[in-house]
């Protein structure tokens, strides 16, 4: 059997499994000792990929069938400071799976999207997990928390998705809410009209936020980023979703 390595985000780790992907989504998102029943986003790395800070080889040695033949479900390599050691270019697809778990793949676009002029809110996942709303585009907002601070802090690197908006985007004070799922309207209203372009263009809504958020509300795609590399994965339209993926997309709407 051949085995596998993982850069899990919800929570950030670097796990050695013997699970192809949608197994291995299966069983991380269904619960276990180190991560309770729940929706999972991971990569898959390339399985050549070393760093000095992680222990890869020995983790791939202790990664072995069980005696009865039963696949080795997992190794945590590192659950500490995994993204500042990875690199852009050791990253594959990114898995989504629901807490059902269903597995769903997504490929890596050539470039990053062309943004509309509108406010934007983003959930971080790792290496931290704030809720931000902003005036930035994506690539703008990466530079921001890692590149180019306008902050005293900054990050090696962060992986996010942008999530929706509806109307607020446009007329926050007035938008109508819709079909949008998120318990805190008027604190995200507020928020939201605290952005100005000279003097905040990002504002915290969460500095702690629940990693779990409905895969229905992502806009745009997920984001990844370390160091001067940021790459983009966009999520599949609904109606792709619904033709395609269907049983994928009846779990993450359950």
């Amino acid at each position: 059997m051949s085995i596998h390595l993982y850069y899990s985000l919800i929570p950030e780790a670097l796990i050695a499994s013997m699970l192809p992907p949608e197994e291995f989504g299966q069983y991380y998102a269904t619960g276990h000792k180190f991560k309770s029943k729940g929706q999972a986003v991971f990569f898959e790395v390339d399985p050549a990929y070393r760093h000095p800070y992680f222990d890869i080889d020995g983790c791939y040695a202790r990664c072995v069938a069980k005696k009865n033949g039963a696949p080795k479900n997992s190794i945590y390599v590192s659950m500490y400071r995994v993204t500042e050691h990875l690199t852009v270019p050791s990253l594959d697809k990114l898995y989504l799976t629901t807490a059902m778990g269903a597995t769903l793949g997504l490929s890596r676009a050539s470039e990053l999207p062309k943004i509309e002029p509108e406010l934007h809110m983003y959930q971080d996942l790792a290496p931290i997990n704030s809720l931000v709303v902003s005036l930035l585009d994506p690539a703008a907002y990466y530079a921001d928390v890692t590149t180019k601070p306008s902050k005293s802090f900054s990050f090696p690197g962060m992986c996010f998705v942008e999530l929706e908006l509806g109307p607020l985007a446009r007329d926050p004070a007035n938008g109508k809410e819709g079909d949008l799922p998120y318990s805190f309207m008027q604190h995200l209203r507020e928020a939201l009209m605290e952005l100005t372009p000279r003097t905040k263009q990002n504002k915290l809504v969460h500095r702690v936020h629940s990693l779990e958020f409905p895969f229905r509300m992502v806009k745009n795609g997920f984001f990844a980023g370390i160091g001067n590399e940021l790459v983009y994965y966009p999520m599949l339209s609904m109606a792709a979703l619904r033709k395609d993926h269907s049983n994928w997309w009846r779990s993450a709407n359950l």
